[in-house]
C-alpha cells in the first residue's frame, strides 16, 4: 500500500467563539497519496472549505491530529508548510499590475531570500509551471487583462511553482464555463498523475467529480466523513443520501441529479443511437417513467435511423405518428 503524504486522525474541526465551540465535523479519517487527483464534495454548509483549511495548516482542528510526512503540521513553521503544500483559493486576489509571470514567480517565495530574486533556477521552475498548465503564452500579459479561466491557470501554475507534495485548492472551476471547468479539472488530474503530487480539491462540479477524480473525500451535512472511489460510493448509496434532498434525487444509473415530478405515465422506448439517449432525457424530463423496449406499455416511441435522419414514430391509442424533432414528440404526446 502506497505511503500516506498527508494524513487526519479522528480530527474534529470547527470553530471557538466567545467561550462556545461550534463543531462542524467530526471523526475525520482521510490521508492523501503521491499521484492521486482527491474530489471533497458535500452539501453547501457541510465544512469543506473548513476542512481543506485545517489540513492545510491554517486553521487549528478542535481535536485530533493532521499529520505531515512524520509530524503534527500545526508545530511546523509557515516555511515549512509552503514548501511542501501550496493553496489556491476561491476569493480573486487583488494583485494590482502584476504580469502572469510575476504572479506566478511569486510561488517561489518559500526558496528566495527577503530580496525576493530569483535565481536561474527558480527562473526555471516558474516557467517550467506555466507550461504545465499550458499558460506558457500568458507570461508577459497583466493579470487583470486576463479571462477567468486564463487566471485560473495562473493561480494553479503559482501554487505549482512552490514545488509542492501536495496542492489544495478550493473550488478551482466557480466562476468558469463548462469547457473551461472540464480543462481545469483535466489540468489537475494529468498533473497528480504525471508530476505524482497529490492534488485535494473541494467542487460542487458534481458530475466532473465523478467522472475524473481518483478517490472522493465525501462530506455529508451530518455524519462522518467517507472516503472511496466514485464508483463505491455511488454503489454504496453514500452519494445519494450525501445530496439528497426535497424534490431532487441522484440517479446512479446515469450519474446525473433529476427533480421528481409527479408521474406522467410510462413509455417503451424502443431503438438505439443518440435519437434515443436524447429521447429518453426529454421525456423523463417530462416526468414518464421510461422502459428500454418493448415491455407492454400503453405508448411507444420507436427510434427511426437512417439515410443520415432520424425519426421517431409514436404509438398510442392504436393510432402510430411518425415526427422529425423532439419538440414534436413532446407535442404529440401532450395533445
Amino acid at each position: 500500500m502506497m505511503k500516506s503524504i498527508l494524513q487526519t486522525d479522528n480530527l474534529a474541526i470547527g470553530y471557538k467563539k466567545n467561550g462556545a465551540t461550534s463543531v462542524v465535523a467530526e471523526g475525520v479519517n482521510a490521508s492523501l497519496q503521491k499521484g492521486e487527483l482527491v474530489c471533497l464534495l458535500g452539501p453547501n454548509g457541510a465544512g469543506k472549505s473548513t476542512l481543506l483549511r485545517t489540513v492545510a495548516g491554517m486553521q487549528r482542528p478542535l481535536r485530533g491530529t493532521v499529520t505531515l510526512g512524520q509530524q503534527d503540521i500545526h508545530r511546523l513553521d509557515a516555511k515549512t508548510i509552503a514548501r511542501q503544500i501550496s493553496v489556491v483559493l476561491t476569493e480573486r486576489v487583488q494583485v494590482g499590475l502584476l504580469t502572469a509571470y510575476a504572479l506566478v514567480a511569486l510561488g517561489r517565495h518559500p526558496y528566495t531570500s527577503w530580496t525576493g530574486k530569483l535565481t536561474a533556477g527558480d527562473e526555471a521552475v516558474v516557467q517550467g509551471a506555466l507550461t504545465a498548465v499550458s499558460a506558457a503564452h500568458l507570461a508577459p500579459r497583466f493579470v487583470h487583462e486576463l479571462s477567468d479561466g486564463e487566471r485560473q491557470k495562473v493561480m494553479i501554475a503559482r501554487a505549482l511553482a512552490q514545488e509542492p507534495q501536495i496542492m489544495l485548492l478550493d473550488e478551482p472551476t466557480a466562476f468558469l464555463d463548462l469547457p473551461r471547468r472540464v480543462e481545469i479539472m483535466g489540468i489537475l488530474r494529468r498533473l497528480a498523475h504525471e508530476q505524482q503530487r497529490a492534488i485535494l480539491l473541494s467542487t460542487h462540479d458534481l458530475d466532473l467529480a465523478l467522472r475524473m477524480a481518483d478517490t472522493i473525500w465525501l462530506m455529508p451535512e451530518n455524519g462522518p466523513l467517507q472516503v472511496g472511489t466514485p464508483e463505491d460510493l455511488v454503489l454504496s448509496g453514500a452519494f445519494e443520501r450525501a445530496f439528497y434532498s426535497a424534490g431532487i434525487s441522484f440517479d446512479p444509473h446515469t450519474g446525473s441529479f433529476k427533480i421528481r415530478r409527479p408521474e406522467t405515465g410510462h413509455i417503451d422506448l424502443v431503438g438505439e443511437g443518440l435519437g434515443a439517449i436524447w429521447a429518453r432525457r426529454a421525456l423523463e424530463r417530462e416526468g414518464f417513467q421510461v422502459h428500454q423496449g418493448p415491455n407492454g406499455s400503453g405508448v411507444q416511441v420507436r427510434v427511426m435511423n437512417g439515410e443520415g435522419h432520424t425519426h421517431w414514430q409514436l404509438t398510442q391509442n392504436s393510432q402510430t405518428t411518425q415526427v422529425d424533432s423532439i419538440q414534436s414528440l413532446l407535442a404529440e404526446l401532450h395533445s
